[in-house]
């Protein structure tokens, strides 16, 4: 800070300019003439001081003293770099990146300047060229940790999920306490099905106490217990969503001739979310409700997202704003109660909710659990779902809808004609199927399904194939049980209503535990396919049981494993009970008796949000 001492008088006029073309020629002759006598940490002393009042002068005297000094003078390789940093929060991230070039060429192991210009990168889409230089990176001891957790990150974005939990691994070992990288290395061993998902054992850790740093999404298909999932939510959410300086809205809430009902998603796009609400978006009472949307999804050009938006009275795109900013436009917007969609799913906006815009907060459907923060005040459930006898551990507090808590869509699918032999699938066997993520299968469960097909000789299992690492896994974990590949089929991805009209094709859709099928298992009880699914718990862990229970079928509701496994093998063997109970769904018709009634569920739905709403007195 010396230097701004030595040259107040001139100190003090250059930062009142907001630039060097700003300033009289005179001042402009006055920095060039001190930028010989500055070395490196007296330039960067001057910035300092300078960047509160004129922050973008900082950019132009970096570029001053380097055309003064040249690459040559000490120190050109940090200033290289500290040009790059401002060039950066400026939003010129092009020319950023030839500074951190030219900070690398003076200095290669310069680490930050690969970070920051990997940042950048991946940033702007090009993930190959962020790998590129990490991966090219002088790695000293201090950096390890940072550029493999960035290549780790990177590499989960590319999907290619075995390379990041190897590299993420790689990261552990040299400090195991991190729980971020805990998280998404947990997490993307499950989704590639390699089991046990905690073997690989981490210095100074038990695999129980690495369990419980898996992170939210994670636990949701490791724990069974709603006390353990909020326990785990609960650290996660103190560690990353701070409390915001304020709360906006006025606790008493607002006095409107419409109820303003703001929906905040990030998957109002080609995403399970949109098909299940957008019925509910079109049939708010109008002359009751007043629909906004707060959009930061993605543009996909899908007829779902069309749908969505046409739905809104309001569509309000946000994807530019920050989370204050978010906060602000619906406090702007006096909304009266606002559904947040997403949890803490990606692209989710926990810190929006946090500066309270809306006097009644919930969340639903985005993640299927607890989220204790204290400015949401109700998740959306039913009665099932979370027994009120229960209720008291959720944090936040249930609000019921009367029936079922899953928003459905009515409108007839368009299903394509498909056969057994044009989706490979044998004429004479019994085909047991589970077209969910992976991510939700765990080893136990896996057990049963191989334990039921050594049972049901005829019996075939069809899988959604997810991802090549997962298929690989899924084989190997079959033949250490003794089934052998032929008795395993794996369907691609396809179009929404083609994988809905495949799935009929299956005799027995055989659910995941504690993590249930919610969208896909309503799915596949609307095509008429039986599901047979373990209730548990949590919240995850009773969706299928809710839906069955919902269609009229909850003699498919098992509560253990023996159970369970006893039930599909039983219905494999007994054709005549199994035809009865797939009557039962009617071809569907049961569905849309029930679960597919949106009008009833509309009304219960707004029945339950004047229940909460707020108004002055």
């Amino acid at each position: 800070m010396a230097v701004t001492m030595e040259f107040a008088p001139q100190f003090t006029l250059i930062i009142r300019r907001p630039n060097v073309a700003a300033m009289p020629l005179g001042e402009q002759v006055w920095l060039r003439s001190i930028m010989p006598q500055l070395d490196f940490a007296q330039l960067s002393a001057l910035v300092a001081a300078a960047r509160p009042y004129t922050p973008a002068i900082a950019v132009e005297i970096y570029k001053l003293w380097l055309e003064v000094h040249g690459n040559t003078a000490v120190g050109a390789a940090g200033i290289w770099f500290n040009l790059g940093v401002e060039l950066s929060a400026a939003g010129d991230r092009t020319t950023a990146i030839t500074a951190y070039q030219n900070a690398l060429l003076l200095k290669p192991d310069l680490y930050q300047a690969s970070y920051n210009l990997g940042i950048i990168k991946s940033g702007s889409g090009d993930l190959d060229g962020a790998l590129a230089i990490w991966q090219g990176a002088l790695q000293p001891d201090e950096a390890r940790t940072m550029l493999l957790n960035q290549i780790g990150r990177v590499l989960e974005e590319k999907r290619d999920l075995d390379a990041s939990q190897q590299t993420l691994y790689r990261s552990l070992l040299t400090n195991p306490h991190q729980p971020d990288a805990i998280q998404h290395w947990s997490l993307n061993r499950q989704a590639i099905c390699a089991w046990p998902v905690f073997g690989p054992a981490l210095p100074g850790m038990t695999p129980a106490e690495v369990k419980r740093h898996c992170g939210p999404l994670a636990a949701l298909s490791l724990f069974d217990r709603v006390e353990d999932q909020m326990q785990i939510t609960a650290e996660w959410l103190n560690r990353k969503v701070p409390a915001a300086p304020q709360l906006l809205a006025p606790p008493q809430g607002y006095r409107h001739d419409r109820i303003r009902i703001g929906y905040m998603s990030s998957d109002f796009c080609a995403h399970a979310m949109s098909f299940l609400i957008v019925e509910l978006f079109e049939r708010h009472d109008r002359s009751k409700y007043e629909v906004f949307g707060y959009c930061s999804s993605r543009e996909d050009g899908s007829d779902i997202r069309r749908r969505v938006i046409a739905a809104l009275d309001h569509h309000i795109p946000v994807n530019h704003l920050s989370d204050a900013e978010v906060a602000q436009r619906i406090r702007a917007d006096e909304i009266d109660i606002l559904i947040d969609l997403n949890g803490l799913t990606k692209g989710a906006r926990m810190e929006t909710l946090r500066w309270k815009p809306a006097p009644v907060q919930a969340t639903y459907l985005g993640y299927i659990g607890g989220l204790p923060i204290p400015e949401l005040d109700y998740l959306i459930a039913d009665r099932h779902v979370i027994p009120p006898e229960i209720a008291h551990q959720y944090h936040p507090k249930p609000l019921y809808l009367d029936d079922l808590y899953q928003a459905n869509d009515s409108r007839p699918p368009n299903l394509p004609p498909v056969s057994r032999e044009e989706e490979k699938l044998p004429a004479d066997k019994f085909i047991f199927c589970s077209f969910s993520n992976h991510y939700k299968l765990n080893e136990e469960m896996f057990d049963a399904w191989m334990e039921i097909l050594r049972r049901v000789e005829h019996g075939l299992l069809w899988l959604v194939s997810d991802n090549e690492k997962a298929r690989q896994n899924i084989l190997l974990q079959a033949a250490n049980r003794g089934i052998g590949p032929e008795r395993l089929i794996f369907a691609g991805r396809v179009a929404p209503d083609h994988y809905r009209a495949r799935m009929a094709l299956a005799d027995l859709f055989l659910d995941t535990t504690p993590y249930n099928a919610g969208t896909v298992a309503s799915d596949a009880l609307r095509v008429g396919l039986p599901l047979l699914t373990l209730q548990g718990e949590t919240f995850a862990s009773r969706m299928a049981s809710a839906l069955l229970t919902a269609v009229g079928l909850p003699e498919l509701v098992t509560t253990n494993r023996a159970d369970y496994v006893d039930l599909a093998v039983s219905l494999a063997h007994d054709p005549v009970r199994y035809r009865s109970l797939r009557s039962q769904l009617d071809g569907g018709e049961a569905w849309m008796r029930s679960i597919g009634n949106t009008e009833r569920f509309t009304r219960q739905f707004e029945a339950a949000m004047e229940r909460v709403l707020k108004r002055p007195s």
